[in-house]
């Protein structure tokens, strides 16, 4: 029996998302990255995986992406669903094509890749998607409106694939990550996180690396706050 790994990453090029590839590569995983910038390609590259430049506001682009990835590697282990930054204003300045694309952005970024890896995590005994959410997802904050409504509605998809899959043995889990060094960091933000610093993109990663290890197999349906106790009351 093969030892083969693969974890497919999408918008993998920078921040977490290509923390988590690195972190994955790592663990001896092969790694698919998609990243609109070409990034992704550059640091496949130097991770001995495969690179797809496109977006994955695309099906054809995210299609490409699980094509090649199966056509090289054979199989797909790990999806992780990272995302980049959707509309932001004050909520009733945003206009409809801003919803949608907040949509976009933060819930069909999901469910688009997840439609086409699912029938082949089955076809293989099983798989883990792992979502990149945000620690604002049950408790919005005004300065990331689409997020937060978005991705409220994410975790209402995770749930709902979770139970029709967990036989199947594909689990989903969202990491809601709060203020993560991959933004410039900010005083008056430092100040409301009670570990009194920013969290890093490699603990994020880490937390990924977990969820997709036998260690994380009976872990399904969950939100996971990794966000250094700024949401410990809610």
């Amino acid at each position: 029996m093969s030892d083969l790994k693969v974890a497919l990453i999408t918008a993998g090029g920078s921040g977490m998302g290509a923390a988590a590839a690195r972190k994955l590569a790592a663990d001896g995983y092969k790694v698919a990255i998609l990243s609109s910038s070409g990034k992704g390609e550059a640091l496949a590259a130097e991770l001995g995986g495969l690179g797809v430049t496109g977006s994955n506001l695309s099906t054809d682009d995210i299609k490409r992406l699980v094509d090649l990835s199966l056509e090289r590697f054979g199989r797909v282990d790990v999806l992780v669903n990272s995302a980049g930054h959707g509309p932001k204003g004050p909520v009733l300045d945003i206009s409809d094509e801003d919803w949608h694309l907040g949509m976009d952005y933060y819930l069909l970024n999901v469910i688009r890749p997840t439609r086409l890896v699912t029938p082949h995590m089955q076809a293989q005994g099983g798989g883990a998607i792992i979502n990149i959410s945000t620690a604002w997802a049950f408790e919005p904050d005004a300065q990331f409106p689409t997020s937060g409504v978005f991705r409220a509605g994410l975790a209402a998809f995770t749930k709902l694939f979770a139970d029709k899959y967990a036989a199947d043995n594909i689990r989903m889990n969202n990491i809601l990550p709060g203020y993560i060094d991959s933004l410039p960091e900010k005083d008056e933000r430092r100040e409301k996180i009670p570990m009194g610093r920013y969290g890093s993109m490699e603990e994020i990663a880490a937390t990924v690396a977990f969820l997709a290890s036998p260690g994380g197999g009976y872990i399904t349906g969950q939100n996971l706050r990794v966000d250094g106790g700024i949401m410990r009351s809610i």
